[in-house]
């Protein structure tokens, strides 16, 4: 047990106020907490809400409103995500305040869900980006995080610097997007300013903690935090598999099984568990041990990948959508709707592995294969074959990576890890 976590005083209360000097970056066997779960559920919603509009704007045939809304929303939660999640691995206290805090986040993050719906709806219609809700949320959130910096800076000399710093970037971002949601702006302005805001939450841990020496954050606890929250984005896949099959029963009581159906469980099912294989492959804890200089590249190169992961699960909404005939798009679309998000999620777990550890000749025969299936997928819908035919071809996408994990890849890894642990960290 830690310290934080040991830190009631007999006779008072369980939680008392705990000063937030940083917590011990080589503090062993620490995880998730159940506090870090919940709140992490919050963040489920928001990404189930994302991903259900984005099947339902893709499968009606507005696929670049689509394609933009969803990046934007993921993005939005990535970045939100982030931020709590590192905090918390340095300074998480754990006691009353930080829980009330927490909850204060959470009622952000859920009226951050609630306004998904309309931005999506303003990007369909092709009118003013509809932001106001969803900024109101980020507002509560970081409130939030403001004060929860405030108390690191004050209690601990060492990182006052890096807590002004993230306090003073953080209200500055923060202003910036409430000008964008709460003033009419020409649509050019509108442009600039997301893509100067969104640059400044991208290097915001640059401009606050790189010039300070950073925060005692711990490798294992933000490794074990990311893994939490791919299973979170992986969740998606299972709810686009019922989505896909659930109309495809037959029977009064929906007990018949038909050929399609089965196909759609197994793809399903078998294209989300290949994909957690494939994250889980990768030590990201022990690589981090050793690489902590590049936590950065490991923490934001997360985005584009949560982006395919839940992107996956959308594309298998879009297959059930089509499978029950209420989609206005091609089958190839259907699939390539699919294909590219598990591409993008397969493309971003080997470049993450590549910038954390080193390069794998290796892994270019393995890519290389892996995008020659989902490649055919596309090929043999467009050539006429069943839907389901193209879905099974793409779950075979992430068992190229499993089969050469489990019998070469596996070597290759241990031998680089070793060689890291005997240099030293980087």
């Amino acid at each position: 047990m830690s310290d934080v976590e040991s830190a009631g005083a007999p006779g008072g209360i369980a939680h008392p106020v705990v000063p937030m000097t940083g917590r011990d970056p080589a503090e062993p066997g620490r995880v998730s907490t159940p506090l870090e779960l919940l709140f992490d559920l919050t963040f489920a919603v928001a990404v189930g809400t994302a991903a259900s509009h984005f099947a339902e704007m893709v499968a009606a045939g507005h696929v670049l409103p689509a394609v933009t809304a969803f990046v934007l929303a993921m993005f939005a939660i990535s970045v939100a995500w982030i931020s709590c999640c590192w905090f918390a691995s340095a300074f998480g206290t754990d006691d009353w305040l930080y829980r009330a805090l927490t909850m204060v986040q959470m009622v952000g993050v859920v009226v951050f869900a609630l306004g998904l719906p309309a931005m999506f709806r303003s990007l369909d219609g092709g009118g003013h980006l509809e932001l106001r809700l969803m900024v109101m949320g980020y507002v509560v959130m970081r409130i939030a995080m403001v004060v929860l910096w405030w108390r690191a800076a004050r209690d601990s000399p060492p990182f006052r610097a890096v807590g002004r710093a993230n306090i003073r970037w953080t209200v500055v971002a923060q202003a910036g997007w409430v000008v964008v949601a709460f003033v009419a702006l020409p649509p050019a302005a509108v442009a600039g300013a997301f893509v100067v805001l969104a640059a400044l939450e991208l290097l915001l841990p640059v401009f606050s903690q790189g010039a300070a020496g950073g925060t005692p954050w711990h490798p294992h606890h933000v490794a074990d935090r990311y893994s939490g929250f791919a299973i979170i984005t992986l969740g998606e896949g299972v709810v686009g598999t019922v989505a896909s099959s659930g109309a495809l029963l037959g029977g009064p009581d929906g007990t018949r099984w038909s050929g399609t159906a089965i196909a759609v469980v197994i793809a399903g099912v078998g294209l989300t568990f290949g994909m957690w294989w494939v994250y889980f492959a990768t030590p990201f804890g022990d690589v981090l041990v050793h690489r902590r200089s590049r936590g950065y590249l490991f923490g934001y190169g997360h985005m584009p990948l949560y982006i395919g992961v839940a992107g996956a699960g959308a594309g298998l909404h879009v297959a059930g959508l089509s499978l029950e005939h209420q989609a206005e798009i091609s089958r190839v679309t259907v699939v390539l709707s699919l294909a590219v998000p598990v591409g993008l999620y397969l493309l971003m777990v080997y470049l993450l592995h590549t910038l954390l550890l080193s390069a794998d000749p290796f892994h270019v025969l393995l890519i290389t294969v892996t995008l020659g299936l989902l490649a055919l997928a596309v090929g043999l819908t467009a050539a006429g074959a069943p839907l389901a035919v193209g879905l099974l071809v793409v779950m075979l996408a992430p068992f190229v990576s499993v089969l050469g994990y489990e019998t070469l890849g596996h070597r290759h890894q241990r031998q680089i890890l070793s060689r890291l642990s005997t240099e030293g960290t980087a």
